[in-house]
């Protein structure tokens, strides 16, 4: 498995995952910048944060993760080489779970990016705008505990993603899942019941009513390993045309 892994790693590094996994926290980051610079007066740091984390966790995690598995789909689809892999002799899950944990490592990876990055953007907006300079305390450990239970929350629809890419050789259903769930998530925002769509999951952490984000986390990570368990064993029984 780890042989496997290490594969898939060297792999990521020639593809445009990577690219992505700077790309998307980057975008919140520079949004972040801008509109420090348009503030009038100072706010304190949890504003700053807590607001790039929302648009993380509303839209741009749900868009990342459907590119993220879509390109990591299509480094297998593209050039035909199921066939050759799964002949190796290897168990073929390992195949199918070093791909799954190389896109949850990423999508972490990218998690952490948005919260230095938000706070590398603040900072410089301060220095160029002093009047504006963030106010409180940078807690680190509570912005970091959001943003990884955004990420525990958003496992289910990692790993229905995940399934979608991996199971269709086109990129197109995966795309239509991704961006069908996160329409949907989008509209049904004020909806009791948006809190079981998958999409909606990570964003519901931040929600004021505890049962919210405990359902979010509940679902979205317990069901949401158990998805991709479920993904992995299917994935590795089906025969590849």
């Amino acid at each position: 498995m780890l042989a496997v892994l290490t594969v898939e790693v060297r792999k990521l590094n020639r593809s445009l995952a990577l690219l992505l996994a700077v790309a998307a926290p980057s975008l919140i980051a520079i949004f972040a910048f801008f509109m420090m610079l348009r503030a009038k007066e100072p706010s304190p740091w949890d504003m700053w944060i807590t607001t790039g984390s929302a648009i993380w966790a509303y839209f741009m995690m749900p868009m990342s993760v459907t590119a993220l598995t879509a390109l990591v789909a299509h480094m297998e689809h593209g050039p035909k080489s199921w066939d050759h892999l799964r002949a190796l002799p290897i168990p073929r899950w390992s195949l199918y779970a070093a791909k799954a944990v190389c896109v949850f490592g990423l999508v972490l990876l990218m998690s952490a990016g948005v919260l230095a990055l938000t706070a590398a953007s603040v900072s410089l907006a301060a220095l160029i705008k002093p009047a504006v300079a963030p106010t409180g305390v940078f807690d680190l450990a509570t912005y970091a505990r959001m943003l990884g239970l955004m990420a525990v929350a958003g496992t289910l629809m990692t790993a229905i993603q995940f399934w979608v890419a991996m199971r269709f050789a086109s990129f197109v259903p995966a795309l239509i899942v991704g961006i069908g769930g996160t329409f949907f998530a989008v509209v049904a925002t004020a909806a009791k019941q948006g809190v079981f769509m998958p999409w909606q999951m990570p964003v519901n952490v931040l929600a004021g009513e505890a049962w919210r984000m405990q359902t979010a986390l509940g679902l979205g990570g317990g069901l949401g390993l158990v998805v991709l368990i479920l993904a992995v064993v299917h994935l590795a029984r089906r025969e590849v045309l």
